[in-house]
């Protein structure tokens, strides 16, 4: 941690701008080197020329020096912002190296801020995340708990579950004394509020992962129905292959779209059917697996053609799929003969995708609008999800010790209990696990 790291902190390619991130005990003094200044005032902009070791003039950038703790990382750190491009970024980090800086690791300045104490893991989770966001209702969530929302949360559960804690062990250390009777009763209601509590969180992290990962729709149905038209729509450009050919899509095709404030993946599936073509037949087995994977499914029929067994197949997968996910029945073609007509088949939509599919689009809307409910706790991760989902189970197996007044049982999943929940803010005992969440980190973050 003594060693003082270098980065380039924007996304490589042509810019207005680059920026370099020096952190550590020497950052002022190489920012020195690189300038030929010896007085810099922290957290103000100084306009300087940036020289290399040969004393030859690299770029005018801007230096800012933030004096430790009152920065990111709590230590020295100093930002050079240069032209950006491809070339002075790289020279000018270059430079920092040959004046005794190293090159970061991925995360490394965000893993600083945590030892040093500037950030806790859910905060460094958020911020991580939010450079990712695929919306804006996923960016305010993830901007409150990089300002500690979770933070407060897990902390207010964790000592919620200390003070039901220390009933137990008064109880075990003074059994002897008169304590009250209803004792059991107390901490039995505290602990199904937690409980209740916790679910719900949980519940509501997991409908919503779509909010954070980016909702994947998959449009289903059986060959010839309209599906790569409806993509090519969606995506405003031809990028599925039509033809009136059954079978020309024989595998799945997955573009980026964005939907009012959603950024959204589409998978475009392989007609679903019975095949002896065994390619075809793998693009079937991926179109299913598809569907498992969406959060969305669009399951679209033909309005010109009669209902057949390949139809039933498709109403039998939404029948098997409508209680797990959000599922769209489209009818297609209506600009044509209508012929189709299948039992028990309610349409949401009915459209012609080689046209218009605003309908469609304002549904799918409203579907992921629907999902972020913004003043509830959200898990962002799958880390912090099994630690809620381990919190979750300890506590319902410390009921029965609970009952039975077997309080050193009962004592002791409370206990592990506790470790789970802090585990998700500041769990200093697993490095390995450390090492490899803020490897996952941006370089010069």
């Amino acid at each position: 941690m003594n060693e003082t790291i270098a980065a380039i902190a924007t996304a490589n390619g042509i810019g207005s701008i680059a920026i370099i991130r020096l952190s550590g005990e020497h950052a002022l003094d190489i920012a020195k080197k690189l300038t030929c200044k010896e007085n810099f005032t922290p957290r103000h902009a100084t306009l300087t020329n940036i020289y290399n070791d040969n004393n030859e003039l690299i770029d005018e950038a801007i230096v800012i020096y933030f004096k430790g703790p009152y920065s990111f990382t709590a230590e020295d750190v100093v930002e050079i912002q240069c032209h950006g491009g491809f070339i002075v970024a790289q020279t000018i980090l270059r430079a920092t190296l040959k004046a005794g800086a190293r090159l970061a690791n991925a995360g490394e300045f965000s893993k600083r801020a945590f030892f040093n104490g500037r950030i806790d893991l859910s905060e460094a989770e958020a911020i991580a995340q939010l450079i990712e966001a695929k919306s804006e209702d996923a960016a305010k969530i993830l901007a409150s708990q990089m300002k500690g929302s979770l933070k407060e949360f897990i902390e207010q559960v964790r000592d919620d579950i200390i003070h039901i804690l220390a009933y137990s062990e008064v109880s075990i250390d003074y059994a002897e004394e008169d304590l009250p009777e209803d004792l059991v009763a107390q901490i039995q209601a505290k602990l199904d509020e937690l409980y209740t509590l916790l679910e719900k969180t949980l519940i509501t992290s997991k409908s919503r992962e779509g909010l954070m990962q980016g909702f994947r729709v998959a449009i289903i149905g059986k060959p010839n129905v309209g599906k790569s038209s409806l993509l090519n729509t969606l995506l405003n450009y031809n990028r599925a292959i039509v033809s009136d050919i059954a079978g020309t899509t024989r595998d799945t095709i997955e573009e980026q779209v964005k939907i009012g404030t959603h950024l959204i993946r589409i998978v475009d599936t392989a007609g679903i059917r019975e095949s002896n073509d065994e390619i075809e037949r793998i693009g079937i087995q991926r179109s299913l697996e598809a569907i498992n994977e969406s959060d969305i499914v669009i399951a679209l029929f033909d309005g010109s053609r009669k209902a057949d067994e390949e139809d039933e197949q498709i109403l039998e997968l939404i029948k098997q799929n409508r209680d797990k996910k959000e599922m769209l029945v489209v009818k297609n073609k209506i600009d044509l003969e209508q012929k189709f007509h299948l039992e028990n088949l309610a349409f949401d939509l009915e459209l012609n995708s080689r046209n218009d599919v605003t309908a469609l689009v304002k549904k799918l809307e409203a579907i992921m609008d629907a999902s972020n409910v913004s003043d509830e706790i959200m898990l962002i991760s799958q880390r912090q999800i099994s630690a809620v989902e381990a919190t979750i189970q300890n506590i319902k197996e410390a009921f029965e010790p609970l009952q039975d007044q077997e309080l050193e049982i009962f004592s002791f999943h409370l206990n592990e209990a506790v470790k789970e929940m802090a585990s998700i803010t500041r769990p200093f005992e697993n490095d390995e696990m450390l090492d490899k969440m803020f490897g996952s980190f941006c370089l010069g973050k």
